[in-house]
């Protein structure tokens, strides 16, 4: 199992082959582990991993007791053998490595049925006024109401959201950096958790 926990610094480029390719920078580890659930004691197997850890002085009062900013738990086989209090750092991925990466998605607020599924809107011709931007009719003569789930306007963004084949491009162990090809989801300073899959 190889899975570490890191934050988005941004977006840039980089030659490979001759070509230009979009890739995103990664701040990954060091991670902690700080326990292991077993099936015997805790009814699941599971890597409970630290990630960021709080000097006392800039504790707040929420976080007194906690040892990390970020702790999350990954699924591992009973075989696996990684060991308590062992350090996670960037040198477990190899370049080329295919990875799923999970974050939080930037937030939009409140957006108008346009922007966030991509309606229409309503034509121009004559008759119509201030309509552009509407969604149309919401509802049939039965059941006469709106069904669940119907596409309207509300908050968009800030959803949690999987990459399932992103690519390592290149690992900069000195430095604690992962490049990966293509965007990630996420505001720099975005937590992400990067697994293999």
């Amino acid at each position: 199992m190889k899975a570490i926990l890191g934050k988005k610094i941004g977006m840039t480029q980089m030659f490979q082959n001759d070509k230009v390719i979009p890739v995103t920078l990664i701040e990954a580890g060091p991670c902690k582990v700080i326990d292991r659930k077993t099936v015997a004691r805790d009814g699941y197997e599971a890597l409970q991993v630290g990630y960021e850890a709080l000097p006392d002085k800039r504790k707040l009062k929420s976080q007194k007791g906690k040892e990390f900013r970020y702790v999350r738990e990954f699924p591992v086989s009973a075989g696996d053998t990684i060991l308590e209090a062992q350090d996670l750092t960037v040198a477990l991925f190899q370049e080329g490595d295919v990875v799923k990466v999970s974050g939080t998605s930037k937030g939009k607020g409140y957006a108008g049925a346009v922007k966030k599924w991509g309606v229409h809107g309503r034509g121009a011709s004559h008759g119509m006024k201030h309509e552009e931007r509407t969604i149309g009719s919401i509802g049939t003569s039965f059941p006469e109401r709106v069904t669940p789930g119907k596409k309207m306007a509300g908050r968009m963004g800030s959803d949690r959201v999987t990459l399932k084949s992103v690519k390592i491009v290149k690992i900069d162990p000195e430095n604690n950096m992962l490049i990966v090809r293509g965007a990630i989801p996420g505001r720099p300073g975005t937590l992400l958790e990067i697994r293999t899959v």
